[in-house]
């Protein structure tokens, strides 16, 4: 390096603008810095944004899967409700139908067959028990029938049978007697129960529900 007079001079020159490059250059970073962070934040708000509506999404899809889920377990538990077939003739004749456990239950009141502590049939009972044969032999001659009579609370006094047992099993045999001599049905298909006063449908603390309770009941097993 050739040294002159002009030479200390350049240097003072150069050293009074290093501060100035050094200063432009920190700067140009520190702005480039400011803005590479806020492009981060920008978008961390927008993933944020995106997020939350993404929450939403799910949270409806929660609801409606949870909705679908409850009517699938309703439906799961739902029990098919079987509707009674129907019986003109039976209506007629004042017998009661229904199903029961998936069995027909025919049920016929005491006041159309039998006088009051008596087993013996009436001219009324006997054309009523013609038609529910006639019912059994066409819609269900392959059946097995339980024929089971019930009677009210009101103990025995002016009766012949000792209990209310015997009376409701007299009454069911004198039906199971005119079913199979007055129409046809085959006695093994039968069988024959006496409940008495033990399985009421009503209250016998009146008048109508102890007429309710004094019934024969075909059960018919198929």
């Amino acid at each position: 390096m050739t040294y002159n007079k002009t030479t200390p001079a350049l240097m003072a020159g150069l050293l009074m603008t290093l501060p100035l490059v050094a200063g432009c250059v920190s700067n140009s970073t520190f702005r480039k810095t400011i803005g590479d962070r806020e492009t981060e934040i920008r978008s961390l708000r927008e993933e944020r944004v995106a997020l939350k509506s993404r929450i939403q999404g799910l949270s409806g899809e929660r609801d409606t899967l949870e909705v679908a889920l409850a009517e699938a377990s309703l439906r799961a538990v739902e029990v098919p409700i079987q509707q009674p077939v129907l019986y003109p003739g039976l209506d007629e004749a004042g017998v009661g139908y229904d199903m029961v456990g998936g069995n027909l239950v025919l049920t016929i009141p005491s006041s159309v067959t039998f006088g009051s502590g008596k087993a013996q049939l009436t001219d009324k009972g006997q054309a009523v028990l013609a038609t529910v044969a006639a019912t059994l032999a066409a819609e269900h001659a392959a059946g097995v029938y339980f024929i089971e009579g019930h009677t009210d609370s009101d103990p025995i006094s002016k009766s012949k049978f000792d209990s209310n047992r015997d009376l409701s099993l007299a009454r069911a045999m004198a039906v199971l007697r005119h079913l199979v001599e007055a129409s046809g049905l085959s006695d093994a298909q039968c069988v024959v129960v006496g409940h008495g006063e033990y399985r009421p449908v009503a209250s016998n603390d009146s008048v109508e529900g102890k007429a309710q309770n004094r019934r024969v009941e075909i059960v018919i097993h198929e």
